[in-house]
């Protein structure tokens, strides 16, 4: 038997006969696809390429059988946006996400790409993923043969880049096996975004160079439907698309198929669409034409956060640290509680414009900037920990993107609203921790304690403080200056009482932390809890104790936020004056 008569039996063996191979963990590829690596080896094992809604369906049903959650890192959407999910992939449908900004939508898109597309083997240097197996079998065959292949249908079903590189090598081509998260593309629509960018164009440069004429498929440049072929093509924000170009979209999602200028081709690019909109342009403005708006047909409404829990996690699992030292930076639970506090409540507010939406990354960008805001205060300069606390909390309005919609949205109003929602959130923060933590003799005693003495807080308690003593006798908080500082530890030495409650909450809050690093991990989450974690010099039995100056940090963050509590004890145990907090006078 002649070398063309074996290549022909091998390819039409491998053409007309069932694969035997199956994957526990993907539909449609072996198990060990990662050895298959020439087309000889795609060709032996009777490779069939299943196709994309193939692909997410089956994928699906085995992740659902195993009990396994593809949308590991997307909290807050289990008995809502997932199931919808679910049902929409398992009927092929192309899906529009609908929700205002910072919702999760084009992470969802990455995560059905990335979890949900089996891997696929194409033609090492291609850039369309061209695979060979989908060649008619007697195109193949005279590839393999260093043949021209003779064209019937205008059908595009390999680059010429991959037939030159199949007609070179023989059985010998080398395969690569992309997987979904490589065949995801994303494509912000934008209004210079063109048609020739969604469906490719004439490349001058390729005609010049290689000589060929205008018209030759060979002069053809992919756009982002062909980019994303076997994959899943994102259009975020798809209204700002004008209705010229969303028209585009349309044969792709009728019939799987589109063509571009003069070429004498249609291409059949067998991409999921996942669109994203925002609710203003959705429903308001009409900015989807209707055709498109109907062959999209799942429309998932998504939603920011329900609970203070789901968009803490959130945030543990998205805040960019920036490769900070883990050792160096400690977060404490109630710190990332009133972040989030704070935007959910400015987004549930009836003066802010719920139409725009406040999106949960102004709560990430937010923590982000608290912690540069330590650093820059007192972390770098005296070499401390980074532990955020109370007072340092309004450099976040540079992060705080909300606008005002029942009075006038000035910088002034959003800067007093946005103070007025801090004092609020504080309020209840230290409510919340501190909720059955105390008993009537614990508030007596530190009530008894305040008798005749004030605690003064700061920002920066190891700067040189400026004060003048009086001629009368000076008061508790001036006895304690260390070195003109006004350090909380050395303050806290004339209360007695209140030193033993804050080391009892240093304990709440170590078991708090365990808690919140437990359920973190419950969903799925790893990144970040290092910075979350209870130090272990925090467990020290001489914590708070003298020359315990790397203790101080945490210590001034408790005792901030117990002093916030006491203000708010009914009756109040302490009042507030400027920085400083004073006895009041009543009965517990």
């Amino acid at each position: 038997m002649s070398r063309a008569d074996t290549i022909l039996e091998l390819v039409k063996a491998s053409y007309s006969t069932q694969p035997s191979y199956k994957n526990p963990s993907f539909y449609g590829v072996p198990e060990n696809y990662d050895q298959v690596k020439t087309l000889r080896d795609l060709l032996e094992i009777n490779y069939k390429y299943s196709s994309t809604k193939k692909q997410l369906r089956e994928n699906l049903i085995i992740r659902i059988k195993n009990n396994e959650n593809p949308f590991v890192g997307i909290i807050g959407f289990d008995d809502t946006v997932i199931p919808a999910i679910k049902r929409g992939l398992l009927a092929g449908h192309d899906i529009l996400f609908v929700g205002h900004i910072g919702q999760g939508k084009t992470r969802l898109a990455e995560l059905i790409s990335e979890k949900l597309l089996s891997p696929i083997p194409i033609v090492e240097g291609t850039l369309t993923n061209d695979i060979p197996t989908e060649l008619p079998y007697t195109h193949l065959v005279d590839l393999i043969n260093g043949k021209e292949i003779e064209k019937k249908t205008p059908e595009f079903h390999v680059s010429k880049d991959c037939e030159e590189l199949i007609r070179n090598n023989g059985l010998d081509t080398r395969i690569k096996w992309v997987d979904g998260k490589q065949r995801y593309r994303y494509v912000l629509a934008t209004p210079d975004i063109s048609v020739k960018d969604l469906v490719g164009q004439i490349d001058v440069v390729k005609i010049i160079k290689k000589g060929i004429e205008l018209y030759d498929i060979d002069s053809y440049s992919p756009g982002y439907l062909l980019q994303s072929r076997y994959g899943i093509l994102c259009l975020d924000e798809l209204p700002v698309l004008d209705p010229r170009k969303q028209v585009t979209l349309l044969s792709v999602l009728q019939e799987g198929r589109f063509t571009t200028g003069a070429y004498p081709v249609f291409f059949k690019p067998d991409v999921k669409i996942i669109a994203t909109a925002n609710p203003m342009d959705y429903t308001h403005s009409g900015k989807i034409i209707e055709p498109l708006a109907d062959r999209l047909k799942s429309h998932i409404e998504t939603h920011y956060p329900n609970t203070i829990q789901d968009e803490t996690l959130i945030l543990i699992q998205e805040m960019d640290m920036l490769n900070r030292d883990y050792k160096s930076t400690f977060l404490p639970v109630f710190i990332l509680e009133t972040i989030t506090r704070i935007f959910q409540k400015i987004r549930n507010h009836p003066e802010v414009n719920s139409d725009r939406g406040v999106s949960v990354r102004s709560t990430i960008h937010s923590l982000e900037a608290l912690i540069g805001e330590v650093e820059c205060k007192r972390a770098i300069h005296n070499n401390i920990l980074v532990i955020p606390r109370f007072s340092d909390l309004q450099c976040i309005f540079q992060s705080s993107k909300f606008e005002l919609d029942e009075i006038e949205d000035t910088s002034e109003n959003r800067i007093e609203f946005l103070n007025n929602i801090i004092r609020e959130v504080m309020q209840e923060t230290s409510l919340h921790f501190f909720n059955g933590f105390f008993k009537s003799p614990d508030l007596v005693a530190i009530r008894n304690d305040f008798k005749d003495k004030s605690f003064t807080i700061t920002q920066n308690q190891y700067q040189i403080q400026n004060f003048k003593l009086q001629e009368k006798e000076p008061d508790s908080n001036t006895k304690a200056l260390s070195n003109g500082r006004l350090l909380y530890t050395t303050q806290l030495k004339q209360f007695p009482q209140l030193t033993n409650v804050v080391k009892r909450a240093v304990e709440e809050l170590r078991n708090k932390q365990n808690d919140l690093i437990k359920l973190a991990k419950g969903f799925g989450i790893e990144r970040n809890l290092e910075y979350i974690e209870f130090k272990s010099e925090f467990n020290e039995s001489n914590l708070g104790n003298d020359n315990d100056d790397k203790e101080e940090e945490l210590w001034a963050a408790m005792i901030e936020l117990l002093l916030e509590y006491l203000r708010f004890t009914s009756p109040p145990i302490l009042d507030k004056k400027d920085d400083t907090f004073e006895g009041t006078i009543g009965n517990v």
